[in-house]
């Protein structure tokens, strides 16, 4: 019930309805509420001829919107609403758009005081008076009835009385603007709740007040609750009640108005009939509202679970990322702990060496100065014999002494820079462009029935990725079975999302898949679609045969250069007088197909030859030269079975201007049969035939055919045995 209190509050006032009216909108509003936001034409620019009238909306005459600005910033007369619950602001006489505000004339009361007078007791609406609807802002010209040409909404009304007594909460002040109190005391009069300091401050028992009887709040609930009804009555006629409806003004009505007013001639129906009419439609109204509410209420379970999840996903993702980081700074210490080492022990080498070459010069020098010290003595003495005794060995230690001083002796064998340079650069360049990249393989797709479709023994199938994935897709891989329930294989892989399949069998119930894949894998499949190949019909006699309908033309793209297509492919003839080859641009494998082919043109008793072939057949030769095509070819008196130059089954019947030539496949036997207008010519021409066979014909610049496709199969062929004579039954 909480979620239906704003439907049964004044948009002027914010508090519930008190005496609602229907303005032409359908729109309510307080009457109080009304009269307080009613504005005033000059004279000179008020429609005299537009008056309210309480009997339909198209009486009303809606104001041009732009050009009275009721509800304009710039018109400080109708820049609030607030002034019902709180002392109503006192309006400008006159806004710069020439609509003047009346506020209510009733005697100001006291601040912060509520008071209710009788309708009664109001003044007349000023002439002119205008209206808008706070909730639509369209605006309408009162007429001499004021606001008492607008309907009462006694449902709304009721309903907002039931609203109010079924609250099990207690009472609470109906003036308090903040936090509402506990109410101790009701005035019947007045019909208001009040606090005991709203009482003291807005109800005082004093001068008219005195008279007021206030009893407890439970005991004006239940007062409330025992007032009777009113009586509904016609707002043109107050003193008749209204018994009927008028169904093209949409408002009920009195007999006096069905007698004197306008709806004399107006269709009319009782109101009980109409009332019950109406509860019914808005009965099945609300079954579809309640089903909508009903979708609205499982969505935001779904989206309060996703909330959830989330909330719990982002925890889990926050600390994935946390641990993620974690190791790469683990990853940097145990790589900042093996750099230091090799710094430490790149430290301890040189001191070593220079500690090594330091020690080995003092031992050096030591001796040096002891050999300089001694030869210096010796030089002292005066012993000429005994001097050059020694002289030669001291001079010779002191040349090899001073060769061990030699180049490189005085030079440090190691510097003390650290040659060792950390490249950093890279690593910090990889860390700023850290970030987060798609790991998640794609959605399904979803496949577009709408547009997947099959022609003869095509499939064209479409999709497209779910609407809310935001996973990178880097291609497509459509699938599909052999036609015959088996295994799947990969028919398309590619970036687009639709894809035409040629050269699937007739007659066939295909199995189609499709996935996506990024840098991070493959998706999951698809819904499985099942798709049918061409059209197909049951033959005249109801046996394990069926008999496919299919069109097809002549294939330019195959054919010998020397052909020449027109007619939409489907006409043929050669500007070369040798034997050329054109084959059909579908091939078949499995059921019974028949096509026929007009001569249009005979000239000098050519020999054209019709039949099937594999895709690989001669162009240049007469079909059934090689061993890759089965025909017949006829002239103007007689015709031959060929195939690997093999001339078999002479039969007489040739050919000439007009005559139809027919071929008949049927893979339930593997035979083939020729037909000559309209009748079997010759016995069965080929059988034991397998795998997949193409329409073709071979002619020269003397002939030109025109192909038939999509027909049934003659009347007198029963797909069957053939007969020990080779016709067929």
């Amino acid at each position: 019930m909480d979620e239906m209190e704003e439907e049964l509050k004044c948009p002027v006032c914010g508090s519930f309805y008190r005496e609602p009216i229907i303005l032409p909108c359908s729109h309510n509003i307080c009457l109080a509420c009304a009269r307080n936001i009613l504005v005033q034409t000059p004279d000179a620019e008020s429609p005299q001829s537009s008056r309210a009238s309480g009997s339909g909306v198209s009486d009303y005459d809606y104001l041009d919107l732009d050009k009275m600005s009721l509800y304009s910033e710039a018109d400080s007369g109708y820049g609030s609403y607030g002034g019902f619950v709180s002392a109503p602001t006192t309006p400008c006489q006159k806004s710069p758009n020439g609509v003047r505000v009346f506020p209510p004339t009733v005697p100001q009361p006291p601040p912060q005081q509520h008071l209710l007078p009788q309708l009664g007791s109001l003044p007349p609406i000023p002439r002119n008076s205008c209206i808008t609807c706070p909730q639509c802002h369209r605006s309408l010209i009162l007429d001499d009835r004021g606001l008492r040409g607008f309907p009462k909404n006694r449902v709304l009304e009721g309903v907002v009385d039931r609203y109010q007594q079924g609250k099990a909460a207690a009472l609470k002040c109906q003036l308090c603007e903040k936090s509402p109190k506990e109410a101790s005391v009701m005035c019947e009069q007045c019909d208001v709740f009040y606090c005991d300091p709203c009482r003291m401050r807005c109800h005082p028992p004093r001068g008219p007040l005195a008279k007021h009887r206030l009893v407890p709040p439970a005991q004006g609930r239940i007062s409330r609750r025992a007032s009777p009804r009113k009586i509904s009555t016609c707002t043109e006629h107050e003193l008749e009640n209204l018994s009927m409806y008028c169904v093209q003004c949409k408002t009920p009505v009195c007999y006096q108005c069905l007698e004197e007013g306008k709806h004399g001639t107006h269709e009319v129906k009782a109101l009980g009939a109409m009332w019950k009419l109406h509860k019914g439609q808005l009965s099945q109204a609300l079954n579809g509202l309640s089903d909508r509410a009903t979708e609205a209420k499982e969505f935001l379970v779904q989206l309060r679970n996703m909330v959830q999840h989330i909330q719990e996903n982002g925890v889990e993702f926050e600390a994935c990322l946390v641990a993620q980081c974690d190791a790469l700074i683990d990853a940097l210490n145990r790589r900042k702990a093996q750099l230091l080492a090799r710094v430490t022990k790149e430290h301890e080498h040189k001191l070593k060496v220079v500690r090594d070459q330091i020690s080995h010069c003092t031992v050096k020098l030591r001796q040096t100065t002891g050999l300089m010290e001694y030869c210096l003595e010796v030089i002292k003495e005066n012993d000429p014999s005994g001097f050059l005794q020694i002289s030669d060995a001291l001079i010779r230690r002191v040349h090899v002494t001073e060769g061990q001083w030699g180049k490189g002796t005085l030079t440090p064998r190691m510097t003390s820079d650290f040659d060792l340079t950390l490249d950093s650069g890279p690593l910090l360049q990889t860390i700023h462009q850290l970030d987060f990249v798609q790991m998640k393989v794609p959605a399904a797709p979803m496949l577009q029935l709408e547009e997947c479709c099959t022609q003869n023994n095509s499939a064209t199938l479409s999709w497209k990725q779910p609407p809310l994935s935001t996973i990178a897709v880097d291609g497509y891989i459509l699938e599909l079975d052999d036609g015959n329930g088996g295994p799947f294989r990969e028919v398309y892989v590619g970036t687009e999302t639709i894809c035409t399949v040629d050269g699937l069998h007739f007659n066939s119930t295909y199995r189609s898949r499709v996935k996506a894949f990024n840098g991070s894998g493959v998706g999951q499949y698809s819904k499985t679609l099942i798709m049918q190949t061409s059209e197909t019909g049951l033959p005249p006699c109801d046996i394990q045969a069926i008999s496919t309908v299919a069109w097809f033309t002549f294939d330019p793209v195959s054919a010998h250069p020397d052909i020449i297509l027109s007619n939409d492919n489907l006409t043929v003839t050669c500007s070369s007088y040798d034997d050329r080859v054109v084959m059909g641009n579908s091939a078949f494998s499995r059921g019974v197909h028949y096509w026929e082919m007009t001569i249009d043109r005979y000239d000098n008793h050519p020999d054209p030859a019709f039949g099937i072939a594999r895709g690989d057949v001669l162009k240049d030769v007469m079909l059934g030269k090689d061993d890759k095509a089965w025909a017949m070819y006829v002239d103007n008196n007689r015709s031959w079975f060929m195939h690997n130059n093999s001339h078999t089954n002479r039969t007489d019947g040739g050919i000439s201007k007009g005559s139809t030539i027919g071929v008949l496949l049927d893979f339930s036997r593997g035979i083939v049969i020729f037909l000559l207008n309209d009748e079997q010519q010759g016995p069965v021409a080929f059988e034991a035939l397998e795998g997949v066979y193409y329409p073709a014909i071979s002619i020269n610049r003397n002939v030109q055919v025109t192909l038939h496709t999509g027909l049934a199969i003659p009347d007198f062929y029963t797909p069957g045995e053939a007969d020990p004579a080779g016709s067929v039954c």
